[in-house]
């Protein structure tokens, strides 16, 4: 069974988000929107379709990475997040909510040994693919 098929984003917090997005625009490129940016790129199995890795900044006050006490969190591309889930448990690992769906995915978050809150993602790049703004090409 696949598990994780690569990086769906990075988030981390700051004092001034919005300033943030637009050094990184200025001075990097990156094309930001509201959340941040996606990186665009092609599936290695399957080159005609889209995948997304989101880059996002947030507020250095923001309750999204509790429990964590980190100031950032990974989120990783699955596949069967259901399945996937269910292994997790088996083995002991803290599932920190329900398996939430989306038309442009389903998500889930859980901790990792050392207290990191990590998401898990299994996109539906094509739903997704419609409501991105901000594209890093």
């Amino acid at each position: 069974m696949k598990k994780v098929t690569g990086i769906g984003g990075i988030f981390f917090k700051c004092k001034d988000p919005q300033k943030m997005k637009e050094w990184y625009a200025d001075h990097l490129g990156l094309q930001t929107d509201a959340y941040g940016t996606n990186f665009e790129w092609r599936q290695a199995e399957h080159s005609e379709k889209k995948g997304f890795t989101q880059w996002s900044t947030s507020s250095e006050n923001s309750q999204h990475y509790h429990p964590s006490q980190k100031e950032f969190m990974i989120n990783y591309r699955v596949e069967d997040i259901t399945r996937l889930v269910e292994e997790l448990k088996k083995d002991g690992v803290t599932i920190l909510d329900e398996i939430e769906a989306f038309e442009y995915g389903k998500f889930v978050h859980l901790l990792d040994p050392e207290g990191n809150k990590i998401e898990l993602w299994e996109p539906n790049d094509t739903e997704y693919d419609k409501i991105v703004e901000g594209r890093t090409k």
